[in-house]
C-alpha cells in the first residue's frame, strides 16, 4: 500500500520572493473524483504525466497511489473528465536534508503559496526555512482537490 505522510504550510509571500530558488516546474492538474475520503487526480508536469489516487487523510497520512500515463492521455482525461483545473508553479527546495515542495498558484487561486514536507513519519522532526509559516495541514479549504472547486480568490 502507498501511504504518504505530508505536512502543509503557508508561505510567507515577501521572504518568498527573496529567497534563493531553483526552476520551477509548471503543473496543470484536474481531479476525476473529489469525494470526502478519496480524490482521482490527473496531473501534466512538465514532460511527465501522472494519475493519483488518494484516500482518506488521518492527520498528515493517507493512502497514495501514482501512475505515470502518456501525456495524451492526460490532455484527454483533464479535457473530458475533469471540470476545474488548477495550474500552478512547483519548485523542490532542498532544505535540511529535507525536500520542500512549494506551490504558487495562478488562477482563481493567485496569490495562494503552499510549502509542503513529505515525511517517514507523523513526528518526524524537521527544521523549517524562515518563509514557512502557519500550519494547515488539517484545514481541508487547501487540499488542491478543494481549491479546484472552492478557489481561494472566493474565499
Amino acid at each position: 500500500m502507498g501511504i504518504e505522510i505530508e505536512r502543509k504550510f503557508l508561505v510567507d509571500a515577501d521572504k518568498w520572493q527573496v529567497a534563493a530558488k531553483p526552476y520551477g516546474n509548471s503543473l496543470r492538474q484536474g481531479y476525476m473524483v473529489k469525494e470526502p475520503g478519496k480524490t482521482i487526480r490527473v496531473r501534466i508536469a512538465n514532460q511527465q504525466s501522472f494519475i493519483t489516487i488518494k484516500g482518506q487523510s488521518h492527520g498528515a497520512t493517507r493512502t497514495e497511489y501514482e501512475y505515470e500515463i502518456p501525456r495524451t492521455d492526460a490532455e484527454e482525461l483533464l479535457a473530458g473528465f475533469c471540470d476545474n483545473i488548477i495550474s500552478k508553479v512547483r519548485y523542490d527546495i532542498q532544505y535540511a536534508g529535507n525536500i520542500w515542495e512549494v506551490d504558487v498558484f495562478f488562477g482563481d487561486n493567485a496569490g495562494l503559496i503552499i510549502a509542503e514536507i513529505e515525511l517517514s513519519s507523523e513526528d518526524q522532526a524537521f527544521e523549517k526555512p524562515d518563509w514557512v509559516g502557519e500550519e494547515v495541514t488539517r484545514d481541508k479549504r487547501y487540499f488542491n482537490s478543494n481549491l479546484s472547486v472552492h478557489p481561494y480568490a472566493r474565499w
